[in-house]
């Protein structure tokens, strides 16, 4: 789900991903808290994450879907006053599970970036202008790539990215060549299962490091970036059973990081204060 104002009156629309109805629905908002009917647009098989981004640089924002069972994603051009156009799709690998949006190759033109949980890839669709996307060629991931993170993590002012790999217990890191192309992964072990991530300076050195969730170690991962995209072995701290998802936000205000995690089987969170 997107809240964000897709018709220029100031007030935040909803627009919702419907996976078992292959489509879109866009909720435009009306006078106090009131909502129109749904207006529904037709996207690719089992939508999965939604993006709401102007693409073509006509300040109008646009929806691009990840569709997990048609190996796609679908991009749909804002017309004005809230309507869209029927849907453009490109290939991506097999069974993208999530997509973002990013300009890669410091275009200024947002370019769209897949993980593919089945072909255990990466995906990058560069936006050529006008709303249209030239593919690049894959990239290789870990095995069943779930979740992911764009960050510069060495400082060369390139967005990078960090994928968690659920079945492999690992994570990659690919950094930005330039260009919209990608290095090959480094990866780095994880716990097992791993199920979310965050990237967070964790030690004050203006350095993003990483902050991972195991579900079947029932631990949390920290791997600490020594500078230029390089990150040490993970350091792992002991949290509920089957950790979900994480946060990490100062809870005390003493002005240093604290984690929050949330516990699916014993139905907890838990709170790491930063020494």
């Amino acid at each position: 789900m997107a809240v964000v104002d897709v018709n220029n009156d100031n007030k935040s629309d909803i627009i919702v991903a419907n996976e078992g109805s292959d489509d879109v629905t866009v909720f435009l908002n009306g006078d106090n808290g009131s909502f129109q009917n749904q207006i529904t647009y037709s996207a690719g098989s089992s939508p999965q994450t939604i993006a709401v981004i102007d693409v073509n640089s006509d300040n109008k924002p646009d929806i691009i879907t990840a569709n997990i069972d048609s190996n796609n994603v679908s991009v749909l051009l804002n017309t004005g006053n809230g309507t869209f156009n029927a849907q453009t799709t490109y290939e991506t690998g097999i069974s993208p599970i999530t997509a973002a949006v990013v300009d890669v190759n410091s275009d200024n033109k947002p370019d769209i970036v897949a993980i593919n949980s089945v072909s255990n890839s990466l995906s990058v669709l560069l936006n050529v202008g006008n709303g249209a996307f030239r593919s690049q060629p894959a990239y290789s991931l870990g095995s069943n790539p779930i979740a992911m993170t764009v960050v510069d993590v060495n400082s060369d002012n390139k967005p990078d990215f960090v994928v968690i790999n659920g079945d492999s217990n690992n994570l990659s890191v690919l950094l930005n060549a330039g260009n919209g192309t990608f290095r090959s992964q480094t990866t780095y072990s994880v716990g097992t299962n791993p199920t979310a991530l965050t990237v967070v300076d964790m030690n004050g050195d203006n350095k993003p490091d990483i902050i991972v969730t195991n579900a079947d170690s029932n631990n949390l991962s920290i791997l600490l970036n020594t500078g230029n995209g390089i990150f040490l072995n993970q350091t792992t701290y002991l949290v509920g059973s089957r950790p979900y998802s994480v946060v990490v936000v100062d809870v005390n205000s003493d002005n240093k990081p604290d984690i929050v995690v949330t516990n699916f089987n014993s139905a907890s969170i838990s709170v790491l204060l930063h020494c």
